[in-house]
């Protein structure tokens, strides 16, 4: 695990905002007030904040390696830059954790793989059992070290299925439903393998890689030939973490270990149709469970899964994080949850995957999820999926033509918005209570006004984001309760207009009527 550094004097306050096609009342604090009052109560805390990220799948093996250094510099500014230029703009949303996808061959197989876009097929650094070539994944590497240099410390190594030439089938895609696309007779090479790539990005790539996740939403078949992945049933991982763990040890290794990356939040605390797939936290968490893994060394003491297809109804948004928090608050061993992987996938009367979309509509929707996963799941860590797509499709934070040699690149207003939160959320901060002056919960508020507050130990320094929903202004006022001297606010604004991009626009104090453009995300911080 990495030392957290924390600044003097931080503490941070995201407040989002989201009115909803049911709120009608322009009135929006108690008794028809003008404006909405939120009371931040610095002593009642909740999760602290480990990170914000992305993963490099799929387009990072492309651009990393054949695309102009400038535009791929331009890319990963916008993604892992801290920096502001000379107008106190940020250059970039800030991401401290960086998801490098751990291919498992396909990309050598070629259309042998059945995999038919090539995008989704992935190198693999194991070309036969013991047989490395240390050459592979240049282009993700390239954005290894393009995370590093620009001050991102946390690396998570993942895969979404076993090298093929230790899978059942040779292919890095299921023969079978429900079972691990690994023999038992391989376990200890998939273990074996995991330690070879620790040790060597380590040694090749001065890359020490905090966690490795070595299982991806085995609730899923993955015998379609989409992408590479592979079912797994709680018995398998179980035995299989075991050895990995035991082989980690072996190697005096300092990584842990991810799991179980639930491809769904309700996998954690129920069957959800997948037999011997569900109870997640239970199952690897609980002492009492016959699978279970929190007593290993490197198991890390904590639950990663998706927020895929539970964010519509606003209902089901609510209940389901509620319930996963329930499900962790109630196991007998204190765990994490972490959200490692989501984009707009579902298709409701508010949003669809399909169509790509680089204006506040999306980044509005996603900005909610941000909130719930935060202010309802108690997330200790938020990643988007892909960070960079070519699709035609609501899943990149940053987009390009579709080329593997050149093209146009296109920011996103997804982008921007979640860098209200990563840019400012800092590692350590720890979520507190927020009271309003309307009386509503957390869950009461999601087709309205939602707030949430982050901070650091000295209570000190604040960063407020206001997510603003509704087609006209929204007048806010905060107050703060126990955080001494939080003073002289900058306001940074993301809206619909191309200029504002997480701009500086003025100072603010607290006590102040501010007032929330439509359709816009809100920063204000007295961070450095």
């Amino acid at each position: 695990m990495r030392k957290v550094k924390i600044m003097n004097f931080l503490w941070i306050i995201t407040l989002a905002v989201s009115i909803g096609s049911c709120n009608k009342d322009d009135n929006p604090g108690k008794g028809g007030s003008s404006y909405l009052e939120l009371t931040v109560n610095g002593n009642e805390t909740e999760q602290t904040i480990h990170s914000f990220g992305a993963s490099d799948a799929w387009s990072c093996q492309f651009i990393g390696k054949n695309w102009p250094e400038d535009k791929k510099s331009q890319i990963a500014d916008w993604l892992f830059s801290t920096e502001m230029d000379e107008e106190d703009n940020p250059k970039g949303i800030g991401l401290n954790t960086w998801r490098f996808n751990i291919g498992a061959g396909s990309a050598e197989q070629g259309a042998g793989s059945d995999i038919g876009d090539e995008w989704r097929r992935a190198e693999s650094f194991l070309i036969s059992k013991d047989n490395y070539d240390w050459t592979k994944q240049q282009g993700q590497r390239w954005f290894l070290q393009a995370a590093k240099q620009r001050g991102v410390e946390d690396f998570i190594g993942f895969t979404n299925s076993p090298p093929v030439s230790l899978t059942r089938n040779n292919r890095a895609y299921s023969s079978n439903k429900s079972s691990y696309n690994l023999p038992v007779e391989n376990y200890q090479a998939y273990a074996n393998y995991l330690a070879e790539i620790v040790k060597n990005l380590k040694d090749k790539e001065g890359i020490s890689f905090a966690y490795i996740s070595p299982f991806n939403e085995p609730q899923w078949d993955w015998t379609d030939a989409g992408q590479e992945g592979s079912p797994a049933q709680n018995s398998e991982i179980f035995e299989i973490t075991k050895i990995i763990n035991q082989t980690f040890s072996d190697n005096n290794l300092d990584t842990q270990l991810e799991i179980p990356e639930s491809a769904q939040l309700n996998f954690l605390y129920e069957n959800g149709g997948k037999t011997g797939r569900g109870h997640q936290v239970y199952s690897f968490f609980d002492p009492s469970s016959p699978e279970y893994l929190g007593d290993l060394s490197h198991v890390a003491h904590k639950v990663a899964a998706h927020s895929y297809y539970t964010t519509w109804p606003l209902s089901n948004l609510a209940e389901t994080r509620r319930k996963a928090k329930e499900a962790i608050d109630a196991n007998p061993k204190p765990v994490e949850f972490w959200m490692s992987e989501y984009c707009l996938l579902e298709n409701n009367s508010e949003i669809e995957g399909n169509g790509r979309d680089l204006t506040m509509k999306s980044a509005l929707y996603n900005s909610r999820v941000i909130f719930t996963d935060l202010a309802i799941g108690n997330a200790a860590s938020w990643q988007w999926w892909i960070a960079i797509s070519p699709y035609d499709y609501k899943d990149g934070l940053v987009y390009t033509d579709h080329s593997k040699y050149d093209g146009n690149i296109y920011d996103s207003k997804m982008l921007w918005a979640m860098g209200n939160f990563s840019r400012f959320i800092k590692a350590g901060m720890q979520r507190v209570s927020v009271s309003r002056s309307d009386m509503k919960t957390d869950e009461q508020s999601l087709d309205n006004t939602m707030a949430c507050a982050f901070v650091a130990d000295d209570k000190r320094k604040a960063t407020m984001v206001i997510v603003n929903y509704r087609e006209s202004t929204m007048p806010v006022k905060f107050t703060l309760n126990n955080l001494p001297n939080a003073t002289g606010f900058k306001m940074y604004l993301t809206d619909g207009k191309n200029e504002n991009n997480l701009a500086f626009k003025k100072f603010i104090n607290q006590g102040d009527i501010v007032d929330i453009p439509p359709r816009s995300v809100v920063t204000f911080t007295n961070q450095p």
